[in-house]
């Protein structure tokens, strides 16, 4: 895929993902026509702006906006060819104390980036997913569940319009905002690493493996379909042992909403899940493709009926070494490691 003189926008673009994205894409093609940074953040926004001047960087455009907000959206999209929607209210505890506030954003804020997506002449849409919308338990996967279920049927509305809607759906972003690596190496000045619970596990993937799987489904969806990475799991306690083996780990119990292990394809996904090589595809139930030629077109395999894909009982670990190996190159460059 060549971006030169396209236009894309990132919903949520002052977030970790965001800024990973803009970084990359500038690189790759500094001849981007135009990428706009949408979010509602004004400060990050700015902090952002001071890493990319207006002379040394014309094509980057700060939109202070919210996709709650369609008109917003919809002005923010004149002239986009794509959309990267990576905006959400992402802090489980925290939607679920403000159930309403997850709602609007996350399923309402999906269905104005759609819409708005729909009236202009926007030409492609990836749409960022989470692990917790498998067979969720807390409130925010539910609706991120919700909002993949709306950009897989957008497809289905477009009539006319050649737009091709996709969702890419990954585990926990290694160093991410609000995640538990840069939480436990701040607490580790403290002594003190607190573990929910002992057995915890989860899906683990870098900055860039989130962004190459963008690009990926930017370049290659042909519509409605979900994306899922193949990556490694980790123990809570393996990442605490990692990053503080002289704390103290006091278990505190598992938070409002929160999961042991994560999934992010589940046995009754396997009817419709598909091996491609580095991603299993989630392919919509009804599609205008025919599933014969994406099946030959990727050299697809449909995996066993039953499959599911769980941070549990993945195949593939990262040990504590490792551990302290990405957290030094995707973390903490200064992380000492012992």
């Amino acid at each position: 895929m060549d971006l030169t003189n396209k236009s894309i926008l990132i919903t949520g673009g002052t977030g970790s993902l965001g800024k990973a994205l803009t970084a990359h894409i500038l690189a790759k093609w500094p001849q981007t026509k135009r990428l706009v940074i949408f979010s509602r953040d004004e400060q990050k926004q700015f902090q952002m702006a001071q890493d990319y001047p207006q002379d040394k960087f014309p094509q980057i455009r700060f939109f202070i906006g919210d996709v709650r907000d369609f008109d917003r959206v919809r002005r923010a999209l004149k002239g986009i060819d794509y959309v990267i929607h990576a905006a959400a209210m992402k802090h489980v505890p925290i939607a679920e104390y403000n159930p309403m506030e997850c709602v609007k954003t996350n399923i309402m804020g999906a269905e104005n980036v759609i819409n708005a997506c729909l009236e202009t002449e926007v030409e492609r849409v990836v749409a960022l997913s989470t692990d917790k919308a498998a067979a969720p338990i807390n409130l925010y996967g539910a609706t991120k569940l919700a909002s993949d279920k709306l950009f897989v049927a957008a497809n289905n509305i477009r009539g006319w319009n050649p737009i091709r809607f996709s969702v890419v759906r990954y585990g926990n972003v290694m160093g991410s905002n609000g995640s538990v690596i840069p939480f436990f190496l701040k607490k580790k000045k403290e002594g003190v690493l607190p573990i929910t619970e002992p057995t915890m596990t989860r899906f683990n993937i870098t900055l860039q493996g989130g962004v190459d799987m963008v690009m990926h489904a930017l370049e290659h969806a042909w519509g409605g379909e979900i994306y899922v990475p193949k990556i490694p799991s980790y123990k809570i306690l393996d990442v605490a042992e990692a990053i503080g083996p002289e704390c103290s780990k006091p278990v505190i119990g598992i938070r409002p909403g929160e999961k042991i292990h994560e999934e992010m394809i589940t046995s009754s996904d396997s009817f419709h899940t598909y091996d491609v090589g580095n991603y299993y595809v989630i392919v919509p139930a009804t599609s205008r493709w025919k599933l014969p030629d994406f099946i030959e077109q990727f050299k697809a395999k449909k995996v066993e009926m039953g499959f599911a894909y769980n941070s549990a009982t993945n195949s593939e670990w990262v040990s504590v070494a490792e551990l302290r190996k990405l957290i030094k190159e995707n973390v903490d460059h200064s992380f000492d490691e012992i």
